[in-house]
């Protein structure tokens, strides 16, 4: 039997069309779900000051670019063009941002946040 396999494909997006959502883990954070592809997913992510996420493992790999305001992950300041990087099986504790924050997420689909 001969299967036929789709072509890769592109995809674009406008971000500012996009709705924000409220998190289902934290009041205070909100989300744009900004595409998936491959097992991976990229959401914008802001956070109101005074928020913090509650604990969660890292069942994969995250990565955080910071674009505004400034959070805390694992007691390390992260300011406007930092990177975070939690490697599988970290537990953030307590990420949380007292200004507000803006910043972009990568993660694995089968990570779970709360």
């Amino acid at each position: 039997m001969n299967r036929q396999h789709p072509s890769p494909r592109f995809s674009s997006i406008d971000a500012h069309a996009l709705p924000w959502m409220p998190s289902a883990c934290s009041h205070g954070v909100e989300i744009k779900h900004l595409g998936k592809a491959n097992g991976r997913a990229m959401q914008l992510v802001r956070f109101a000051p005074g928020t913090v996420f509650p604990m969660h493992l890292h069942t994969g790999p995250e990565f955080i670019y910071m674009l505004e305001g400034e959070a805390f992950q694992n007691g390390a300041r992260l300011l406007p063009g930092w990177i975070g990087v939690a490697e599988t099986g970290t537990v953030d504790n307590g990420f949380r941002s007292d200004a507000g924050c803006m910043f972009l997420l990568f993660y694995e689909l089968t990570q779970r946040f709360c």
